[in-house]
């Protein structure tokens, strides 16, 4: 090939590579497929067994955390009970899975056969009627969407159509969630209690605490994480999603033009429900067990620190903070025991002063142009030091003063 015809190849790929990600579609269009090959390639085959299912782990927070960027970054709602509608999901499946592990022949020496062991020890007799449809798997996962979307679907319509929200609408959230995990932990008999729901074991007689069981979940969990990056870039390109923004920045326009802001609001609100319940579902399915220390307030506000530290309105932002966040926690509770919650307290302290619109803030081309001058004064300046090295050198090998002036090799004037 010529060395002529170089020019005009780079050329070419120039051209291609701006049709490919010169829009904004485009450059999503991109980041997805970079992060399709992430989860689906990457991760699988270079991470053992043990750490992948971490990474799935971590993957159901992703589902939050793009609930939060629709309803937060998109819509203006912060939400701190986010981890109720996680509980909900969670505890949906475990029940299932509960049932399923407490059948007559697993549970026979208990007083009352065929009923979860937390519930024989609180000397109840009977399986209670709100357990009862989750024997079948179709209701269970009907359940898993529909009961947090009812429940977001009721506190959205209480709220939204008095027109309350901001901080206010915050804080009810968070009273939810306090109000949820109290009572979990207070009806032990009939959710396990502090402990939550463990031992869980089969999905329809598969094993789920196999290797490869945890391997296929993670897969599953992937897909359906991309599925739902998929439902939120839709949302984004719709006129919903320019009205939800509209509506973020001047909300009584928005009222004004005759829109109804109260609905619009309410329907992004259990959409980021139904996303949270998602994770959540999978999460007990990758981690075997579900406890009400997930429903709380705690892990409701580290569940909006992992969408700010991402990028609250970045739908591939929020995934890569929750990674981050996650694997934050894992690495400094296991390299420093007596220290990780300051430490991690630090990292979102110093990631949200550095970077206050969160890591997909991050603007490269902008660095790069500032960047620029202090790169071309540095060059300038080496290149005039380098000039007056040479000349100087030459001088002395000649034996004749330098042209600055300056001092001959032997000293003389």
């Amino acid at each position: 090939m010529s060395l002529a015809r170089l020019p005009s190849i780079r050329a070419h790929v120039r051209r291609a590579t701006m049709l490919v990600v010169g829009d904004a579609r485009g450059r999503q269009n991109a980041y997805f497929a970079v992060l399709a090959l992430l989860l689906l390639v990457a991760f699988p085959v270079f991470l053992d067994v043990f750490r992948l299912n971490l990474v799935g782990k971590y993957l159901t927070y992703a589902f939050v955390a793009l609930g939060l960027v629709m309803c937060w970054g998109l819509g203006g709602i912060l939400s701190l009970g986010q981890g109720v509608f996680f509980g909900l999901g969670g505890y949906c499946m475990a029940m299932f899975l509960k049932l399923e592990a407490s059948d007559v022949a697993n549970t026979s020496i208990q007083s009352t056969p065929g009923i979860p062991d937390f519930m024989d020890w609180n000397q109840i007799t009977k399986l209670p009627w709100f357990w009862l449809p989750f024997k079948s798997l179709p209701l269970t996962l009907v359940a898993v969407v529909a009961v947090p979307g009812a429940l977001a679907f009721l506190l959205g319509s209480a709220m939204f159509k008095r027109r309350v929200g901001g901080v206010y609408f915050a804080i009810i959230t968070q009273a939810v969630a306090a109000i949820l995990s109290i009572l979990i932990i207070g009806r032990q008999g009939y959710t396990g209690g502090v402990n939550g729901i463990t031992d869980l074991r089969t999905l329809l007689g598969w094993d789920i605490r196999t290797d490869s069981a945890k391997v296929v979940l993670y897969y599953v969990n992937a897909v359906l994480l991309l599925a739902s990056v998929v439902v939120g870039l839709s949302l984004i390109r719709s006129k919903l999603g320019r009205i939800l923004l509209a509506m973020r920045d001047r909300e009584e326009r928005v009222l004004f033009t005759g829109y109804d802001v109260a609905d619009i609001k309410t329907f992004v609100f259990v959409l980021a429900a139904v996303l949270s319940a998602i994770g959540g579902a999978m999460f007990t399915l990758q981690v075997g067990f579900m406890s009400p220390s997930f429903v709380g307030i705690v892990p409701s506000i580290e569940m909006v620190i992992a969408a700010a530290v991402g990028g609250r309105s970045s739908l591939f932002g929020a995934i890569y903070g929750s990674l981050l966040v996650n694997f934050g926690k894992t690495y400094f509770s296991e390299s420093f025991p007596e220290l990780w919650l300051f430490l991690i307290g630090s990292m979102f302290i110093a990631v949200v002063i550095a970077f206050p619109d969160g890591l997909a803030g991050i603007d490269l081309a902008g660095m790069t142009r500032r960047a620029k001058p202090w790169f071309g004064r540095l060059t300038r300046r080496s290149a005039r030091m380098a000039d007056l090295d040479v000349s100087q050198m030459a001088s002395a090998a000649a034996g004749t003063p330098p042209a600055d002036g300056g001092l001959t090799i032997d000293g003389g004037p």
